[in-house]
């Protein structure tokens, strides 16, 4: 899809210096920008740059002003990088804005399907499902029986949806991901053989989720797994059943959360944090990367390490740590000297 500068500056409330009819079809960094692309300029490292740059339009600020002479189209607006941002939101939405019901997918004659819904090629909807206005459902996606869906919500590709899950509005589920698969229940018969317990509860994943690709959200054993408001999710986390996860809060790739944990709102949860189940952590919690949490942890507490310590002790911990070494040599030191003093005093 193309678009000219004139059609640009329109979106963006900005003026056109150039030829308005430029036309780009791609975006680019400055200074990777090609015939075609469209580029910006905020940062005043970069200006150089737009001397060169081979991008057919650049946004930059009201306040540039080109000192020697220039190729690309301007478009100038009252804040380059916001504006920019605005346009990527804009492309997204066109890139992403699908229609249509493929006739290689399934639905089952008991689901419903809301207006303006997209269904990819190979989507499979079982029985009693109900999916609301505007859905955007991607090839290879499975939705198994009962489950809700509201709207706006978009599920990529391949995603796996169980039964009775339920999924609010403008939410966002990245490929792979999988949803109310079963928790990890086992008991030890008498033999000591585990034989698994029924997991019969749900997962409840509220309004404005992101979920990134390849996460996994286990179904509760009773009740509901619940991912509430807001929540943002990375890549590759798994969260366990009858996990609660509060309002806005964010965690990065690779963590793990076991059993029945509750997460308060607003929570900041850095990459590889593996968290034991059964614990209550507070609201506006730091939890920082790689970091083992093994305790309750109370409400604004900022934490790291394995077992997690207070922040400002870890780096004082680290930085003593870090000379280990050297104070072990100081102490062997101190050690021989008191020794020889000793020695000497015995004589």
């Amino acid at each position: 899809m193309k678009f000219t500068a004139n059609q640009i500056a329109e979106i963006l409330e900005g003026e056109v210096e150039g030829d308005a009819n430029a036309e780009v079809f791609m975006l680019s960094k400055i200074e990777e920008g090609k015939d075609g692309s469209l580029t910006f300029l905020s940062n005043p490292k970069y200006t150089s740059y737009i001397y060169s740059t081979e991008a057919s339009i650049t946004i930059v600020n009201k306040s540039f002003v080109p000192e020697k002479d220039i190729k690309t189209t301007l478009i100038k607006v009252e804040d380059a990088y916001k504006a920019f941002s605005k346009l990527l939101e804009f492309y997204n939405q066109v890139k992403l804005n699908k229609a249509g019901i493929s006739d290689k997918s399934t639905i089952h004659e008991t689901s419903s399907i809301g207006k303006n819904s997209y269904l990819g090629a190979f989507a499979c909807i079982d029985k009693n499902v109900s999916i609301g206005d505007n859905v955007k459902i991607y090839p290879n996606v499975y939705i198994g029986d009962n489950v809700k869906i509201g709207n706006n919500t978009t599920i990529f590709a391949g995603v796996k949806i169980y039964s009775e899950t339920e999924i609010g509005a403008n939410c966002v589920i990245h490929a792979g991901t999988v949803i109310g698969a079963d928790g990890f229940g086992f008991a030890p018969n008498d033999e000591g053989v585990y034989t698994a317990v029924p997991q019969i509860g749900n997962v409840i994943i509220e309004d404005n989720v992101d979920i990134g690709a390849a996460t996994t959200i286990d179904r509760a054993t009773l009740g509901s797994t619940i991912i509430r408001e807001g929540v943002k999710l990375d890549n590759q986390i798994q969260i366990a059943h009858n996990v609660e996860i509060g309002k806005h809060t964010v965690i990065a790739a690779q963590t793990g959360i076991a059993g029945s944990t509750k997460i308060g709102e607003n929570c900041m949860i850095g990459g590889q944090v593996g968290i034991v189940g059964h614990i209550t952590i507070g609201n506006n919690v730091r939890i920082q990367a790689q970091s083992g949490i093994g305790r309750n942890i109370k409400d604004n507490d900022v934490v790291q390490g394995t077992p997690a310590i207070a922040y400002a002790d870890y780096n004082k911990s680290y930085v003593y740590f870090k000379k280990l070494p050297e104070l072990v040599a100081k102490i062997n030191l101190l050690e021989k000297q008191l020794k020889t003093l000793n020695d000497k005093g015995d004589e």
